[in-house]
């Protein structure tokens, strides 16, 4: 397996939706392609909202890329020579991409992986947490809140107008029609649970 001069790693962008995470992830991707490095691009396949063949942004810049159902198929597209490997939308994916980017990273890959770290409950995303706590590099982006103008950290779903309840599914793909960036304060969901305090 080719081994790059430095070895591999693992980073993370995580933020809200709205936050330019997959702008920034096809920036670090031009800026390898640009350095003549073998870059492959994963996505889950549930994620086809703007194209079922790129990771695109909310502005349109896109970039090829491969889709995955589960984690562990990413391995077989690694061969000979490959720099890196990105991971767009990782919160859809199992827990098996933690061992996945672990295992890359060990083989002396660039491991690059975007998603959100908080569902639109408030709370840790999928595997993202344990991705988290496992890069060298993490990159937490912020939006901007459409209700107070402050720093948004968390992702609003929206149905019909309205905040969604805390019962309602964790997984809805969708974009700007059912979804909002919210600060912590303006953040809104219906029958969440209280904590004791």
């Amino acid at each position: 397996m080719h081994q790059p001069l430095f070895g591999g790693w693992i980073e993370v962008v995580c933020g809200p939706m709205f936050a330019g995470k997959t702008e920034e992830i096809i920036r670090r991707i031009r800026r390898l392609e640009y350095a003549k490095k073998n870059v492959l691009v994963f996505k889950p396949t549930i994620d086809d909202r703007y194209s079922s063949s790129e990771i695109v942004s909310h502005n349109k810049t896109k970039a090829k890329s491969i889709n995955i159902n589960k984690a562990i198929e990413i391995l077989d597209y690694i061969k000979e020579g490959v720099d890196a490997v990105v991971i767009d939308e990782a919160q859809f994916l199992d827990n098996d991409v933690i061992w996945v980017s672990e295992t890359l990273a060990d083989r002396g890959i660039r491991v690059i992986i975007g998603g959100l770290d908080r569902d639109f409950r408030g709370e840790p995303f999928g595997p993202m947490p344990q991705l988290l706590a496992i890069a060298e590099f993490v990159q937490k982006l912020t939006a901007v809140c459409v209700v107070t103008g402050q720093p948004a950290t968390r992702t609003q779903r929206l149905i019909n107008g309205k905040p969604a309840s805390y019962n309602d599914p964790i997984v809805l793909v969708g974009a700007s029609e059912a979804y909002e960036p919210r600060s912590r304060d303006s953040h809104e969901v219906r029958n969440k649970p209280k904590h004791d305090e």
